[in-house]
């Protein structure tokens, strides 16, 4: 939440506590994908470049598919206008998300071969770049973990220079993440999102 909106419930408390009582009322019978649709395309209209980050990411994290996303921006066409639309599509190639990259927006979910089991590092975080994507991969015996390496925030991508021990930080809002885990530590409380991963013929594959 904003400075801006925290000085005003401090200030107006009752007037801001109605107007968000009003927004949750406002939403109670519309799908998650669809709620999150419309507030994705109201930072748009607003050009709220945070707000459409983290709504974004939101929305991605609750099933919204990249392909509905950019459908929902054109639909939108008539209230935003070219340029908005424009605004948020520069925006989407900044945080270079590979669900959104041209080639992968009809890709269907598939394994994806990462490393030898035994070439991975024993209780130190590993990082890879499997086809365009950014791993972090955690073994410990034979329970691996495999994350992606943007952070659940505004799906900034984490570099491996993040790594101090066992402890992953976001450079850009400072999300920790215990890469053991992958749980949050500090500042916020989503976790580090998790690939299914399966071991065959000796090889690490992650399934995206």
């Amino acid at each position: 939440m904003s400075d801006a909106l925290n000085y005003l419930i401090k200030a107006r408390p009752d007037a801001m506590t109605a107007y968000f009582s009003f927004l949750k009322k406002s939403e109670t019978h519309l799908d998650t994908r669809t709620r999150d649709l419309i507030s994705v395309i109201t930072k748009v209209a607003v050009k709220t470049e945070g707000g459409f980050r983290q709504y974004l990411t939101r929305a991605l994290r609750n099933g919204a598919k990249p392909n509905e996303i950019i459908d929902a921006l054109l639909l939108a066409f008539p209230v935003l206008g070219l340029a908005k639309i424009v605004w948020a599509t520069e925006i989407l190639l900044d945080m270079d998300i590979p669900e959104f990259r041209p080639e992968n927006l009809d890709a269907e979910p598939n394994w994806h071969d990462v490393a030898a089991v035994d070439e991975i590092p024993s209780e130190e975080p590993a990082y890879y770049e499997i086809e365009g994507r950014h791993l972090f991969v955690y073994r410990k015996g034979e329970d691996i973990r495999v994350y992606d390496s943007r952070c659940p925030h505004q799906v900034t991508d984490i570099p491996h220079l993040s790594l101090e021990g066992k402890t992953l930080t976001c450079p850009k809002h400072e999300w920790a993440f215990d890469i053991e885990s992958g749980e949050c530590i500090a500042k916020g409380k989503r976790p580090l999102r998790s690939f299914e991963h399966k071991v065959e013929a000796g090889r690490l594959l992650a399934h995206w």
